[in-house]
């Protein structure tokens, strides 16, 4: 199995959102498992798609997402470069008449009266190209903010892009964090010592699949979270990890169960 991301989140007043949707190139994850996990929970519309980066473990389980559900707003990042998923992915959006955000570094994302998302990254001024393995590196970085309670998501970044944001970033707090999904399931290219020092998230989340050819995630990555005082979770492992998060922010239920 491949490495690959999902994430739904509903907020308190009720609004759905979902980052990326993982796939396989031999088995259609949006029909087989994302569309279907969606309608057990009686979620027929979702208020936001984010897509972080337009390689297939990430956008395409959300095609079948737009097939078969209502979808009011699609969030993609600025582009340095045309692929073949993205003009696809907008063909079908456009034909389902959805609404398509542009968002860049700086953006806010409200997405109801107390929770927002906080766009880090791409910068327009510091797009990379291909040969800088662009379609990862630009990839959405954004900060999910609701009461005390915060989780930075950051598609497939790697050590390039990750520099540049730790250098943006170094006189703030802007990348603390309480929960890191972490960067191209815990790749070695990526989650460089300076970006997960200026985070120190409590809890770090790989997404990634189990005997995958890759080898995510790598284990110096593994460690060097866990050195930095996170508790690591991993779909491989764990399955699918559910938080749930009270009005002041707290995190009051967790699976796997946190202690």
């Amino acid at each position: 199995m491949v490495s690959g991301d999902c994430t739904v989140i509903q907020s308190p007043m009720g609004k759905n959102i979902i980052i990326d949707g993982g796939n396989n190139r031999d088995y259609d994850y949006g029909e087989n498992v994302v569309v279907p996990y969606l309608l057990d929970r009686k979620i027929m519309c979702l208020d936001f798609v984010i897509v972080s980066h337009f390689d297939s473990d990430h956008c395409g389980g959300l095609f079948a997402v737009l097939e078969n559900l209502k979808v009011k707003n699609i969030i993609i990042g600025k582009q340095e470069s045309s692929y073949d998923n993205c003009v696809k992915f907008l063909e079908l959006a456009k034909s389902k008449n959805v609404n398509v955000i542009v968002v860049q570094k700086g953006d806010i994302v409200k997405i109801d009266k107390y929770a927002y998302f906080q766009i880090l990254w791409p910068d327009v001024s510091k797009l990379f190209n291909d040969s800088n393995n662009g379609i990862n590196n630009n990839s959405i970085t954004a900060k999910l903010i609701y009461s005390n309670f915060t989780m930075l998501f950051t598609g497939d970044i790697e050590a390039i892009a990750e520099e540049q944001i730790v250098k943006m970033y170094q006189n703030s707090n802007v990348l603390d964090c309480d929960i890191l999904k972490v960067a191209h399931h815990g790749s070695k290219s990526s989650s460089i010592e300076q970006i997960v020092e200026k985070i120190t998230p409590k809890i770090a989340i790989i997404g990634v699949g189990k005997d995958n050819k890759y080898g995510h995630p790598n284990k110096d990555v593994v460690a060097r979270l866990q050195n930095y005082g996170s508790r690591v979770f991993r779909t491989d492992e764990n399955g699918e990890i559910s938080i749930v998060v009270n009005r002041k922010g707290k995190i009051v239920k967790a699976y796997p169960y946190l202690k």
